[in-house]
């Protein structure tokens, strides 16, 4: 014999109202979500590209994506398996980050952090305020354009428009 389920006589469906706004609310969120893009990333002028996008946060600023950083700005990358570290060389200077630390060292000098860094699929992000004391660059977030521009010292800016970059 077949069970038919009826509505429990103590719970009253959601009327058409509730309904209604419920379904417009997920389908504004639904759009919003599929129209928005990314935030872009400039280094000194330059558009610089990730397979992971920076993260930002109204609590905790932005992180970026330390090798697509390193890429921007002429350095190199490196991880110790041994110790955990994660070596970005400029020139003379090295900065050295371990996931889940707050504390950085940078030519061997501390750095402590109010957040630690981070990994996203296998890519290390750091908070920007590292960027700036490290290395004295100069890092703006724009969320009405979703940008972060940043900008090294002794670097003048690139002449790439990336107004027409898909």
């Amino acid at each position: 014999m077949p069970m038919s389920i009826s509505p429990s006589p103590h719970r009253a469906l959601p009327d058409r109202k509730t309904v209604a706004v419920t379904a417009c609310t997920a389908l504004l969120v639904s759009l919003a979500t599929a129209l928005s893009s990314p935030v872009a990333l400039q280094v000194d002028g330059r558009r610089v590209v990730s397979d992971v996008p920076p993260v930002t946060t109204v609590a905790h600023g932005s992180f970026v994506p330390l090798r697509a950083i390193a890429v921007g700005m002429g350095a190199a990358t490196g991880f110790d398996r041994k110790s955990g570290a994660i070596v970005f060389t400029r020139g003379s200077d090295t900065l050295v980050v371990h996931l889940g630390e707050r504390i950085a060292r940078f030519n061997g000098g501390k750095i402590t952090l109010a957040q630690a860094p981070f990994a996203v699929r296998g890519r290390t992000m750091i908070p920007e305020e590292l960027l700036a004391r490290a290395f004295g660059a100069n890092v703006k977030y724009d969320g009405r354009t979703a940008k972060i521009d940043i900008m090294t010292p002794g670097v003048i800016a690139g002449a790439q428009d990336d107004s027409a970059a898909p």
